[in-house]
């Protein structure tokens, strides 16, 4: 029995795949589809030249699936567990352009026709269809339906039924049920038929971000949550009135997009940068969930705070994975698909809501009206105080909890720029690690330099250098065997490409620097080459002067001819620098030699 038990308690989270047909982008490129769609066997397979790879689902929708065919197998059924008392999510996930708002949100076909009889109407609108005919089959049955609409815009939360669209919303964690957040200042609209939903639809689908891209003529540049909470009054035997409490949450994420492909530069990139990062934290996520890690990442990003309960929580959550099937966006597609077979094995335990009586409602309503009039009257009095004492005592641990993750912030932005650092400079940065650990002494004072400051300095080169010199190898030695490894994995070209950004870079630098800067950073260099010439071993200086001149060769050989006969005028060039430099030098000695002596003699 209690197995039983178990088994209703934990369940997975249910997902589909739907595949949307080639757009007019694909067909002009003439991408062939590379996607077939196996509703009987629940597969996907993709198509490729080498090798063919499966993926299976609790449901696939083909390209010529009905927006009506997706709704009622992915959330009809959950249209009854909201009104059992259960919190219920829904959201779709995939690459920009491949349906996810089309399938939550739908569109007007026909502006003379009802979102009810419309074929493109998508999940949101016949979702509160169904709730409203639901509800409005039992009589004597009273209910409260109330809507919010919510988006998620660079990693700032707006009201989209807001008449104030620049008010930015705050999250905090809901203190009463582990895992959830509340939301201050999210407008919650009272609705009492289907028809004002889908005014408040369309109100907040046109203030919702979106831009054209190359990939997508309307991308969404933000993620959103349409929510509904439901209502519902019910009377025990002992005649005592109790409230059920459903809520559905229907997300529509932003798509994943790269930049490169879909041309977004300044406030686009920025955009698109925003939404990668928050669908990679919400990766890391479901990564984590999977292997059982005891930390799982939701305060990375805005987007998993709100995602929290549905993933991991006491929600029945639903997963829709939107792919497109053009050759020229395989990598998406599989990408995709590989996060949503992840998601497949995440275990949710689903729990009902409790209900309250019309006591219990009332009382909880009037203590946080006490608690608001509490916070006025310490405004008012201005004793120093703003709000209450106790009220005080819960903002003081949420600054606690703030500070703590900005600390965590802090940690993960400094091994972030580490990591940067790495991945731009390669080998060069083991170069500029090791001169950072070794500074050159600074140019003498005089006599009246001041001595305080050199100590401080000596000080600060002291402290620099806090590891001990087998840990400091060890290192170092990694960090280079990762730069060959990397080295070694690059291709031609993108070895080429490396070089000649480094080498751009460089010439950027050199022709800012002043003259006095150059001079002084030659004869760094120099004097670095003279020491590790000096160090070196016989063994070490031949291999190093035969790696030079097999450089050398394989320079000249890749060479044409303007380059060669360039590099050949240069060098005379500098080696007639050179001669009249020595000339001059010794005329100038002569010349002394010669007053010199004339002095003597006279």
């Amino acid at each position: 029995m209690s197995k039983k038990t178990d088994s209703q308690k934990n369940q997975r989270i249910q997902v589909f795949a739907r595949c949307r047909p080639l757009n007019n982008i694909e067909r002009r490129q003439g991408s062939p589809s590379v996607v077939e769609v196996i509703p009987d066997k629940k597969e996907i397979l993709i198509k490729d030249r080498t090798t063919n790879r499966e993926f299976f689902f609790d449901k696939v929708f083909p390209p010529d699936a009905k927006q009506i065919h997706v709704y009622k197998a992915v959330v009809g059924p959950l249209i009854q567990e909201v009104l059992n008392g259960y919190n219920c999510t829904v959201f779709a996930y995939g690459q920009t352009g491949t349906g996810k708002t089309y399938t939550m949100e739908g569109e007007r076909s026909n502006a003379g026709c009802s979102w009810e009889d419309d074929p493109g109407a998508g999940i949101i609108p016949r979702s509160l269809h169904q709730l409203f005919e639901e509800l409005n089959k039992e009589e004597n049955v009273e209910f409260s339906v109330r809507v919010s609409f919510l988006e998620l815009y660079n990693e700032e939360l707006f009201d989209l039924l807001s008449s104030n669209e620049l008010f930015r919303l705050r999250l905090y964690e809901d203190s009463n049920r582990k895992g959830s957040v509340i939301i201050q200042g999210l407008e919650e609209i009272l609705v009492n038929n289907k028809d004002e939903v889908y005014a408040i639809l369309e109100k907040g689908t046109t203030r919702r971000q979106t831009a054209a891209t190359k990939l997508n003529e309307s991308s969404s540049r933000s993620h959103t949550v349409f929510s509904v909470t439901v209502h519902i009054k019910e009377n025990t035997v002992e005649g005592e009135e109790l409230l059920k409490t459903g809520k559905l949450n229907l997300v529509d994420l932003a798509g994943s997009e790269n930049v490169g492909r879909s041309g977004a530069i300044d406030k686009r990139a920025r955009e698109a940068g925003n939404i990668n990062q928050s669908l990679l934290t919400l990766g890391r996520v479901i990564t984590a969930l999977i292997e059982k890690q005891p930390h799982i990442p939701y305060r990375e990003s805005k987007l998993t705070r709100l995602l929290q309960d549905s993933l991991g929580g006491h929600t029945k959550t639903s997963i829709i994975a939107t792919i497109s099937p053009a050759l020229c966006n395989f990598d998406e597609t599989i990408s995709t698909l590989d996060y949503a077979t992840k998601a497949k094995s995440i275990t949710i335990r689903p729990e009902v809501n409790q209900k309250m009586t019309k006591r219990a409602l009332i009382r909880e309503y009037t203590e946080e009206i006490e608690r608001l009039r509490r916070d006025l009257a310490a405004l008012r009095n201005k004793d120093g105080f703003f709000v209450d004492a106790d009220n005080y005592s819960a903002l003081l641990n949420l600054v606690t909890t703030n500070e703590n993750m900005v600390k965590e912030r802090e940690e993960k932005i400094e091994l972030l720029k580490e990591e940067n650092l790495k991945l731009i400079f390669g080998s060069y940065y083991f170069c500029f690690v090791q001169f950072s650990l070794f500074p050159m002494p600074k140019r003498k004072r005089g006599i009246t330099g001041d001595a305080a400051s050199r100590r401080e300095a000596i000080r600060k080169r002291e402290r620099s250098v806090v590891e001990t010199e087998e840990e400091r190898s060890r290192r170092l030695s990694t960090m280079a065997q990762r730069g060959q490894d990397r080295r070694a994995e690059e291709t031609e070209e993108q070895r080429n490409s490396r070089l000649s950004d480094m080498a751009q870079r460089g010439q950027e630098r050199r022709a800012e620097e002043t003259e006095e800067q150059r001079n002084s950073r030659l004869a760094v260099m120099g004097q670095r080459s003279q020491q590790k010439r000096a160090e070196e071993t016989e063994e070490q200086r031949n291999s190093r002067l035969v790696i030079m001149a097999q450089r050398g060769q394989e320079r000249r050989a890749k060479g044409t001819n303007e380059q060669r006969n360039s590099r050949l005028s240069a060098m005379l060039q500098h080696a007639r620098e050179r001669r009249l430099t020595v000339i001059e030098g010794q005329n100038h000695h002569q010349i002394q030699s010669f007053y010199t002596d004339r002095t003597v003699l006279n």
